[in-house]
């Protein structure tokens, strides 16, 4: 051991401390223990540190000139110190031109950044990683205004820009910063917490030492400031070292919140602890955690200075001039670089948690937030950077960041209470809130002033007053208010809602309550509420009635598209049908001009299920049952708004566009005061062209006159104005669209006040509730129930778009039916198309189709019974009249591709004789049986029919045209 100690190398180290109070004894105990660990654990280091202490006295003098002496005269590798930051700043220029790193444990200002110089080692946690904690803390807890408390000094303005910055971001404003000097009087103390009782904000944040932050809370405490009202938050500088204050005073401070860096409950740390009271019996106070900071800065030196081999070199001395100052004398480290780059590799799990230096700055850990209780702090919860606020810190699985209250424990306010204090009251001077309110002389159901000459006093009513009545009566505090009008000395109006709001702003009136709308302009000067009723300003003009005439009203129900639309199909299926029923069903047979109105009688008299015709085949029954859906469905819709047009939509307003109006120069009006008057200017109204009224009867009266006469054509208002004048006018006038989104009628505060959040959630709760309705009804009854005319006039008639679903499905029914038709049909009749004959040409196929189309289905089953019906009746004698009525030239006429010839000697009817091509068609015998069975059955029913007169011939001509007329009719 003695032969290693030998061959160990002593290492200058400096130390600037005040010896002569308690926190520099614990911090040169500290660093001496830390020293006397570490070798003991690591004697086999080459190097030693030995420690040259001085007393930084106090001051900024007396520290720069302690390390002057240990940079010139000792030539100290590095300096452990100082302990405030007012006496860094000039070590710290120091240490940057000797190379040489200062170490310091307890400055915590962040405006002593070590990128101003690399020599610089803040080995503790400066004061801007704790204001995330601090404005998580007020976010949690819903205050909007902080008023922060410092020393005026570089510990405490460092803080500041931080700080305020991090509360902007939660909403929180500072309205005004307490600045205490560091050697103020206990009268300059009581002087600046008079200023604070005199403001409503109740919400302080104290960054001070605990050398001024026990005269400052003892003075709170004999103002009344610990009370109920009040919610008081200290930084780490006084919640560092509360174990240092007299307990007198922590009796004061009870309910204090306070955060400070978390301190893993370790092993070590005990063991360490109970050394270190053993050690130093003598030194009050007890351990804190800046100690702490020192036990692990010493012991990362030792580890670094061991890792960049140090030797005892002396400094380089810099060329300098003969007058030059002992600020220059002194030189340069050569082995600054090196133990620099060591000191930032250096990681350890100290005393206070994981030791890790990045650009120079100890990094963040998380924060404790305690609440003084009794005789010490209890934890309450944490904050980290990564999860927020938690009850327990290794309990939360969660990796979301949370600022919820209900993270914390039991938390005990001042006044002994459970729950938070809002963090403002009304200031104590006594006064009350200022409401001012408008001078109104219509629409006094919103607002209504009026004046006891008496007594000189005023009554405010209405309901805008009760509905702020409630609210303030729903909050979860009380605040006194008298309501003063916006008023001349002659109780008249003082100006336009822009100028009573512009009072707000001004500092004349705390609030306005009123009708009062929101709109952007005015959102520049204050700050407005939720909205307590509905939003818009719409057009107002006259109706007239239509009833009657109108001779061609009942065309407008369906729009033009859909009557065209409903024409075409109606023909379409009327033709459909015919051509579905003609070869089957007599009632679609006949003359050409009778079968061609058939087809128009359907189709129209199912558009009221009037039509009497059988229908016989399945295909034209399949369609008619799509079609009867859709004139269904169409009659009664036409039906229906047929109906609202010569009922409720009687009423039509005289104009309906806006543009109309600005071409037509129409006058318009708009109630006094309001900011209608700006948004018609903005709409290109022409200003002289704008009348304005002060109440319901005055705006019934200027339409009365009419535009040009003195009156109005239309009335441009709020939606809640509208309703109660068309309330007591529901027969003259009506509301027309476009409605121009507005914010409501909302309660005016001052920027920022902290009023406006807790008003508007208060808002929230009267207009959902009972109480709400029960003011309406109060003021309103049953005024505004007036029917709304504009959504009447605003339907329209009934267009395509509505039924093209219905036509389409009616559409595809018929098609598809046509579709089927016409193969079934051209597969019966394919030997006229498939006829080889050469002679017959593409147009005589066609020709023989359509003749056989228009020729009777005789295998259908309706003519297949009545042709039986029928030879069962002729008894054997059909054949003698048929004879007969060929011999009359009565026979019905043959298709042009058949002949009949006569034998005169016979008494039969003419024998067939077929073309080519119809004997291709007829090619057996069953076929052509058939064919004559069918020409016989067809023969002798249209014999049956022939009435044959009696007539006296007088001369062959007479003959002749009686014959013809037989003819005739027996086609």
């Amino acid at each position: 051991m003695a032969k290693a100690q030998n061959q160990t190398v002593p290492i200058n180290v400096g130390v600037v401390l005040i010896m002569n109070n308690s926190f520099g004894k614990m911090g040169l105990s500290c660093i001496s223990m830390a020293l006397s660990d570490f070798y003991a654990s690591n004697s086999h280091y080459r190097t030693r540190l030995v420690l040259h202490t001085r007393d930084a006295k106090g001051d900024d003098v007396g520290a720069a000139a302690a390390a002057l002496d240990l940079l010139k005269n000792v030539e100290v590798k590095a300096i452990i110190g100082p302990p405030y930051s007012m006496q860094a700043n000039f070590l710290i220029d120091l240490g940057d031109k000797a190379q040489v790193p200062i170490i310091s444990f307890s400055t915590t200002s962040p405006s002593l950044s070590s990128i101003r110089s690399p020599y610089f080692i803040r080995a503790t946690q400066k004061d801007s990683s704790q204001v995330n904690a601090i404005t998580a803390i007020i976010q949690a807890f819903g205050w909007r205004e902080v008023v922060p408390i410092y020393v005026d000094n570089e510990f405490g303005e460092g803080i500041i820009p931080f700080l305020t910055d991090a509360l902007e971001k939660v909403n929180a404003r500072v309205p005004y910063r307490s600045a205490i000097p560091s050697m103020a009087t206990d009268d300059q103390i009581v002087a600046e917490l008079y200023k604070l009782m005199t403001m409503q904000t109740r919400v302080f944040i104290v960054h001070v030492l605990t050398s001024l932050g026990s005269r400052l809370f003892t003075k709170a405490k004999q103002l009344g400031m610990m009370s109920e009202d009040y919610a008081w938050i200290i930084t780490d500088g006084i919640t560092n070292e509360l174990n240092s204050m007299d307990p007198s005073v922590i009796e004061f401070m009870l309910s204090v919140i306070g955060v400070k860096p978390y301190v893993p409950k370790t092993k070590e740390l005990r063991k360490f602890m109970t050394r270190w009271q053993q050690n130093n019996p003598t030194i009050n106070p007890e351990l804190n955690i800046f100690g702490l900071w020192a036990y692990d800065s010493a012991t990362a030196l030792a580890m670094a200075v061991e890792k960049a081999r140090l030797t005892n070199v002396k400094f380089q001395m810099s060329i300098v001039s003969r007058n030059a100052t002992d600020l220059e004398r002194f030189g340069i480290s050569k082995y600054g670089p090196e133990l620099l780059q060591a000191l930032s590799n250096i990681t350890l799990k100290g005393l206070a948690g994981n030791f890790q230096l990045l650009d120079g700055q100890l990094q963040s850990s998380p924060y404790e937030i305690v609440n003084l209780v009794g005789h010490g702090a209890r934890a309450v919860g944490f904050w980290t950077k990564e999860t927020g606020i938690l009850k327990e810190l290794n309990s939360s699985n969660t990796k979301t960041y949370s600022t919820s209250k209900n993270k914390f424990g039991s938390v005990i306010w001042p006044g002994d209470k459970t729950s938070p204090p809002k963090g403002w009251v009304i200031p104590t001077n006594g006064k009350k809130l200022r409401i001012g309110v408008p001078v109104k002389i219509g629409f006094t159901e919103f607002l209504q002033v009026t004046w006891d000459s008496d007594s000189n006093s005023t009554e405010v009513k209405g309901y805008c007053r009760d509905v702020f009545d409630a609210i303030m009566a729903a909050l979860p505090y009380g605040v006194p208010y008298e309501y003063i009008p916006f008023a001349t000395p002659d109780h008249k109006s003082a100006g336009s809602y822009n100028d009573l709001v512009y009072q707000v702003y001004l500092g004349n009136y705390d609030a306005v309550v009123g009708d009062v709308t929101i709109v952007a302009n005015r959102s520049q000067y204050v700050d407005f509420t939720l909205p307590y009723t509905e939003s818009g300003v719409s057009m107002m003009m006259p109706i007239k009635k239509n009833k009657g005439k109108n001779a061609w009203v009942f065309l407008k129900p369906l729009s033009w598209e859909l009557w065209l639309t409903s024409f075409c199909s109606f023909v379409f299926i009327g033709f459909l049908i015919w051509l579905l029923e003609h070869r089957i069903n007599e009632d679609f047979r006949g003359p050409p001009l009778h079968q061609v109105g058939m087809i128009f009688w359907f189709a129209f008299s199912t558009m009221v299920f009037a039509h009497k015709e059988k229908i016989i085949s399945n295909l034209a029954r399949f369609v008619l049952i799509i079609w009867f859906l859709v004139v269904l469905i169409l009659t009664q819709s036409y039906t229906a708004s047929l109906t609202s047009m010569l009922t409720v939509q009687q009423l039509q307003p005289t104009i309906t566009d806006i543009n109309q109006l600005l071409k037509n120069k129409e006058y318009v009006g708009y109630l006094q005061g309001s900011f209608v008057f700006g948004l018609l200017k903005q709409m290109n109204f022409d200003e002289s062209r704008l009348v304005q009224y002060n109440s319901p009867e005055e705006c019934d009266e200027l339409f009365s006159k009419g535009s040009g006469n003195g009156g109005i054509a239309a009335a441009f208002d709020e939606i809640p104005y509208m309703k109660l004048f068309l309330a007591n006018y529901c027969s003259k006038y009506t509301m027309v669209d476009p409605t121009y989104k507005t914010g409501g009628f909302s309660f005016v505060f001052p920027i920022g006040s902290p009023l406006v959040p807790d008003v508007s959630r208060a808002i929230l709760n009267v207009t959902e509730g009972e109480k709400m309705v029960e003011i309406e009804r109060a003021w309103f009854g049953e005024k505004t129930k007036c029917p709304d005319s504009s959504t009447s006039l605003s339907s329209n008639n009934i267009g395509l778009e509505s039924f093209w679903g219905l036509f389409l499905i009616a559409g595809i029914a018929a098609v598809s039916a046509l579709i089927i038709y016409v193969i079934m049909f051209l597969h019966e009749h394919w030997n006229v198309l498939r006829c080889s004959d050469p002679n017959s040409s593409l147009r005589s196929k066609v020709v023989e189709l359509f003749r056989r189309f228009d020729n009777k289905d005789l295998s259908s089953h309706t003519f297949r019974n009545t042709g039986l019906r029928e030879r069962n009746i002729c008894d054997g004698d059909c054949m003698e009249r048929v004879e007969k009525v060929s011999s009359h030239g009565n026979f019905p006429q043959t298709p042009q591709n058949f002949s009949l010839n006569t034998s005169p000697h016979t008494n039969f009817p003419p024998s067939p004789t077929f073309s080519n091509c119809t004997e291709q068609y007829l090619n057996s015998p069953q076929e052509q049986m058939n064919t004559m069975e069918n020409v016989m059955i067809n023969s002798q029913a249209e014999a049956a029919h022939v009435i044959e007169p009696e007539i006296e011939l007088v001369n062959p001509n007479q003959d002749s045209q009686m014959t013809a007329r037989s003819t005739s009719e027996i086609h």
